[in-house]
């Protein structure tokens, strides 16, 4: 099985990104910072925040389910805001989104917000809300199930840092995985934490039994040259020790976003 986890960055850098996806073979994908606007028509909108202006696409999620049309797709929105088509304001959504390859049946989901709650007028103040995706698969080739859960961790203006609200998004993270997965059996949680490698988030995960790949195997950088700013550390996949990794990567080439794709190959 083939797992693999990006925050896609909204599709700014559309022209690789496309081709990549459809070209990853992955059985799961997990992708954080996707779009729909179902009420336009144009393939690029703007997201502004005060200073950070920043080019998206109109309507990822549908874009991604025409290059993988065979897969099941799972949009979960957080939000739905303002972006700008030109000088007019049209209303978004933003959220995370989970591809399954049909050979692997979803036999327990679970999706809720670990931060916050759905808004549906407007991105809301920083903090803003987040979600989790969680989803039991039935694994044919292993004979067993497998859970696999992603989040896009909450971003704090200060910084990585722990915070009260992080530490909440830890322990609502840990349980929603409870309602789905079965102790004992395989698991894996990925995404896009906005945590730096010591962060309370990863004693609150260790309960569960598991490890992070991403420090454990001395990969020291997450980001792509599209991210300019000190502390290279954003995106993670930790296991359980029941997966048999075969192999592990932080991918450094293509640049799709200013993350770097993280790929699992379970035997």
């Amino acid at each position: 099985m083939r797992i693999v986890s990006l925050n896609a960055w909204g599709g700014k850098l559309h022209a690789p990104l496309i081709p990549y996806l459809a070209g990853i073979d992955a059985d799961v994908l997990c992708l954080q910072e996707i779009t729909r606007s179902v009420t336009v028509s144009n393939d690029w909108l703007v997201y502004r925040d005060g200073s950070h202006i920043l080019p998206q696409r109109a309507n990822l999620f549908s874009e991604i389910k025409a290059v993988l049309p065979a897969y099941d797709a799972f949009f979960a929105p957080t939000a739905r805001g303002e972006l700008f088509e030109g000088g007019t304001s049209v209303m978004s959504e933003f959220g995370l989104a989970t591809f399954v390859r049909p050979s692997h049946p979803i036999i327990g989901q679970a999706m809720d917000f670990v931060h916050g709650d759905f808004s549906a007028d407007g991105y809301g103040a920083h903090p803003r809300a987040r979600n989790t995706q969680c989803l039991r698969l039935f694994d044919y080739r292993a004979n067993r199930p497998i859970t696999i859960a992603q989040l896009h961790g909450l971003r704090d203006l200060a910084g990585k840092g722990d915070t009260p609200a992080r530490r909440g998004q830890a322990d609502a993270l840990v349980a929603l995985i409870r309602r789905i997965w079965r102790e004992g059996e395989p698991l894996v949680v990925c995404g896009d934490f906005n945590v730096l490698p010591d962060s309370e988030m990863f004693g609150a995960l260790a309960e569960l039994g598991l490890t992070d790949l991403v420090t454990s195997r001395g990969h020291t950088d997450t980001r792509t040259s599209h991210y300019a700013k000190e502390g290279r550390y954003a995106d993670y996949m930790l296991v359980t020790s029941n997966i048999n990794v075969a192999a592990f990567d932080v991918v450094e080439e293509p640049e799709v976003s200013d993350h770097r794709a993280l790929l699992l190959e379970i035997s």
